[in-house]
C-alpha cells in the first residue's frame, strides 16, 4: 500500500516529571480535559489532516495506551486503506534493544516506513497540547522544496533554555541550531514537530545511528541543516508541553480560561470513551438542589451536591454535601466526601477522600523530595489511594498510589 505522506507518532516517554501521573502509566495517556488522554491532541490534528497510516511508538508501561488506542476506529483511522499500528521496541531480537531515543525509535521502524512507499513523514510527539492542520505544514515543505521542516513557536527569551532553540533567514531556512541553549539569540523553540522527505530521513537516520546518535534535537538536527535544505515553520496556535505538574495543571486551567486559546469543542479533538469491563455509557450529571458549580468542566456520571468552583471532573466523580472543590483536577470516579475542602490539587483515579478532610491549605513549601516538581501550591494524590476523615493535608504534597492515609496529617511539601 503505498502513501503519500505517513505519520511517527512517538509515544514511548516515561514522564519523569510528572511524578506520581505518570507512575503507572505513559505520559501520552494520561487522562487530560475531564474526558480525553493526552495522545488524543496528536491523533486527532493526523486524523483531520486525512494522515492515513499512523506508527504508534511506545515503550513504558503501554498497556493503558495499547487498550485507548486499540483498532483506531474512535479517529476513522482503520479499514482497508486508513491504519494504526502499535510499534513497541522488538526486544529478544539479536538486533534490536529498548528504544534509546526519539530518533532511534523511528530508525529501529524504518521497515515500517518502508512498507508504505512514502515521499514523506510526519514525525510527532503525543504528549503536547494543541490544534494544528498538518496540511499547512505539508503545503509550506513542498513549497520552500525543503528536505526537513520543523514546526517553531515563539516563547518567553526567558525560557527558550529549555528547548531546541532555531535562528533562521528571512526566507525561512535555519541557519542555526542549538539544543537548550544557556544564553539563547533567539526565541523560535521547536515544537517537536518534524517532516521530513522519507529518503533524507533513511539516511540521515541510519548514519547518527552508526554514530551512537538517538535523539531527533540533539543527533538529528545538527547533522543536517547546514548541508540539506532545512526550514523552519512558524506556528502561532496554542501550543503547550505539558511534561511538568505545573504545565499539566496550567493547561488544564486554560480549558477555564476564555482567552487563553484552547478550544477543545473547536478542535474536533475525539477520544475512546470505552472502558474495560465498563459496559454502555455513563448517565448524565447529577447536580442536587445544594450543588453549586462555577466556572467548571464536569463530566458525565458525575454526581455533585457540593460546591465546584474553577475545577475539571473526569466521568464518575461524586462531590458530597458541603465539600469545596476549587482549582483542582479530579479524575475517573474519585469521591469526596461531605464537609471536605480540596484546593489546587491533581487527584487521580477511584481515589476515596473521607469526610471534613482538608487538603491544599497552609504554607507553599516546596516539596522536600521533588522540590523541581511541586513548588507552586500543587499537591497530587494517586490512584486508588484512601484519605481517612478529618485529615489535613498541606500544599506541595504527595499522597503515592494505593496508600491507606489513617489518622496522619501531612504537612506542606511532605
Amino acid at each position: 500500500m503505498n502513501k503519500n505522506i505517513i505519520a511517527m507518532l512517538l509515544a514511548g516517554g516515561v514522564g519523569s516529571r510528572l511524578n506520581i501521573l505518570a507512575r503507572q502509566r505513559a505520559k501520552p495517556a494520561i487522562p487530560f480535559g475531564a474526558i480525553y488522554r493526552i495522545i488524543d491532541f496528536t491523533i486527532s490534528n493526523i486524523a483531520n489532516s486525512n494522515i492515513d497510516v499512523v506508527g504508534v511508538l511506545t515503550q513504558y508501561k503501554p498497556l493503558s495506551l495499547m487498550e485507548h488506542i486499540n483498532s483506531g476506529r474512535p479517529w476513522d483511522l482503520f479499514g482497508r486503506t486508513r491504519h494504526v499500528e502499535i510499534l513497541p521496541p522488538k526486544t529478544g531480537e539479536e538486533i534490536s534493544d529498548w528504544y534509546k531515543g526519539t530518533s532511534d525509535a523511528v530508525y529501529q521502524n524504518l521497515g515500517f516506513i518502508e512498507d508504505f512507499s512514502p515521499e514523506l513523514v510526519l514525525v510527532v510527539s503525543g504528549d503536547h497540547i494543541y490544534n494544528m492542520n498538518y496540511n499547512e505544514l505539508i503545503s509550506y515543505h513542498i513549497r520552500k522544496k525543503a528536505e526537513a521542516t520543523i514546526c517553531l513557536i515563539q516563547v518567553p527569551i526567558k525560557d527558550a533554555h529549555h528547548f531546541g532553540i532555531a535562528e533562521i533567514s528571512k526566507h525561512g531556512k535555519i541557519q542555526k541550531w542549538t539544543e537548550k541553549p544557556k544564553d539563547p539569540k533567539s526565541n523560535l523553540a521547536s515544537m517537536g514537530i518534524y517532516i521530513f522527505n522519507k529518503d533524507l530521513l533513511t539516511r540521515v537516520l541510519n548514519r547518527v545511528a552508526q554514530k551512537g546518535g538517538v535523539d531527533f534535537a540533539k543527533d538529528v538536527i545538527p547533522v543536517i541543516f547546514n548541508k540539506n535544505r532545512v526550514f523552519g515553520f512558524n506556528f502561532s496556535g496554542y501550543w503547550r508541553d505539558v511534561g511538568t505538574v505545573d504545565a499539566y495543571w496550567n493547561a488544564n486551567m486554560d480549558i477555564l480560561r476564555k482567552e487563553s486559546g484552547l478550544r477543545i469543542k473547536d478542535w474536533q479533538i475525539k477520544t475512546n470513551h470505552f472502558v474495560k469491563g465498563k459496559i454502555g455509557d455513563r448517565p448524565s450529571a447529577y447536580f442536587s438542589r445544594s450543588s453549586r458549580v462555577s466556572n467548571s468542566l464536569i463530566a458525565r456520571g458525575c454526581i455533585i451536591e457540593g460546591q465546584v468552583q474553577n475545577s475539571i471532573l473526569s466521568p464518575g466523580v461524586r462531590i458530597r454535601k458541603n465539600t469545596v472543590v476549587s482549582d483542582s483536577v479530579v479524575f475517573h470516579d474519585t469521591t469526596i466526601d461531605s464537609n471536605a475542602i480540596i484546593n489546587k490539587c491533581i487527584i487521580d483515579k477511584s481515589v476515596a477522600i473521607g469526610s471534613s478532610v482538608i487538603i491544599g491549605h497552609g504554607k507553599s513549601t516546596s516539596n522536600k523530595t521533588f522540590p523541581n516538581q511541586l513548588y507552586s501550591g500543587i499537591t497530587l494524590i494517586g490512584k486508588k489511594a484512601s484519605i481517612d476523615s478529618n485529615i489535613s493535608i498541606g500544599k506541595n504534597c504527595i499522597i503515592n498510589p494505593g496508600v491507606h492515609l489513617i489518622k496522619s496529617n501531612c504537612k506542606s511539601g511532605t
